[in-house]
């Protein structure tokens, strides 16, 4: 029994911490259900032994020199990912296998994958080869896309689940005005056409494209530096299993991790649990907290 107090206390701590680090924070409603909760302990890990600031906002150049080829060679990668564009390959799903992005689409945000936590998509390697090429060159980049977010498309408030990554945005083909723009943990930036960003995507941040011209960026997610052996291990493995999950294929050929092969089955349950809601409220909240109270006690029973 002391031993189950001591680690639920634990994991209440680290949730505590998750909510209140940065300074926009989630409704407590929303916070008790979210997956950064779920995610806490392990984030905390990664918070604790990062060898660099885990600030919102990083310095790529500074923080990771490895990376710069990739800055160097934007023009090339621009090309590419225009052709791409041009070609209207860069698109939403078409079908309910992207979880982690699922509800971007209805935003207008769109994606072409290059990886995703493990090997190049074959579709990228045939399409866009010399892009894959520099990102295979460095190891460190463990998942990558193009992403475009067309005039008047914006992302909400959100955040990703695990820690042991830093997103990095480099403009390829941007407005070149304020009024295309990210926003983390209330600080606001916006791209530029040949300039990177890195922050730490497990604060709440949000997107907007407010111009009249598109947005595309070579958006990629990058293993977070950290101390000791120990650490480190684990990171690879949470991202070589749960992370790698959530591969999405841009073609027919391409990966789809385990957790998007269960996702279209999980959001029919979805769409019948908001059906549920919008016929009343009372009995969605009372059967969503009756589970969730349902599974504490099962897992307090173990």
């Amino acid at each position: 029994m002391i031993i189950k107090i001591v680690l639920a206390a634990l994991f209440v701590a680290c949730v505590l911490y998750i909510h209140y680090r940065g300074k926009v924070r989630a409704r407590w409603s929303r916070q008790l259900l979210d997956h950064s909760s779920f995610m806490a302990p392990i984030n905390v890990i990664m918070y604790l032994f990062s060898k660099v600031p885990t600030t919102p906002f990083l310095d790529p150049g500074k923080e990771l020199p490895q990376l710069e080829p990739l800055r160097q060679n934007w023009q090339v990668i621009r090309d590419e990912a225009l052709a791409l564009r041009d070609a209207q390959k860069i698109a939403a799903s078409s079908s309910y296998n992207d979880a982690g992005f699922n509800s971007f689409f209805r935003r207008g945000w769109k994606r072409f994958y290059l990886k995703w936590y493990g090997p190049s998509h074959p579709s990228a390697k045939a399409m866009c080869p010399k892009t894959v090429a520099l990102i295979e060159s460095i190891p460190d980049v463990r998942a990558a896309m193009f992403a475009q977010l067309p005039p008047g498309s914006e992302l909400r408030p959100h955040r990703d689940p695990f820690a042991g990554s830093l997103r990095l945005h480099l403009g390829l083909s941007t407005p070149n005005d304020d009024g295309c723009y990210i926003v983390v943990d209330g600080v606001k930036k916006s791209w530029r056409d040949g300039e990177w960003m890195m922050f730490d995507e497990t604060y709440i941040h949000h997107a907007h494209n407010e111009t009249d011209q598109d947005r595309v960026i070579l958006f990629c997610d990058i293993a977070r530096p950290l101390r000791f052996g120990l650490p480190g291990l684990f990171n690879r493995a949470v991202a070589s299993t749960l992370l790698a999950g959530g591969a999405s294929p841009n073609l027919p050929g391409d990966p789809t991790g385990g957790v998007n092969k269960a996702f279209g089955g999980v959001y029919k349950v979805r769409l019948k649990a908001k059906a549920l809601r919008e016929r009343s409220v009372v009995a969605y909240q009372v059967i969503k907290w009756g589970l969730v109270v349902a599974v504490i006690a099962g897992i307090w029973a173990i």
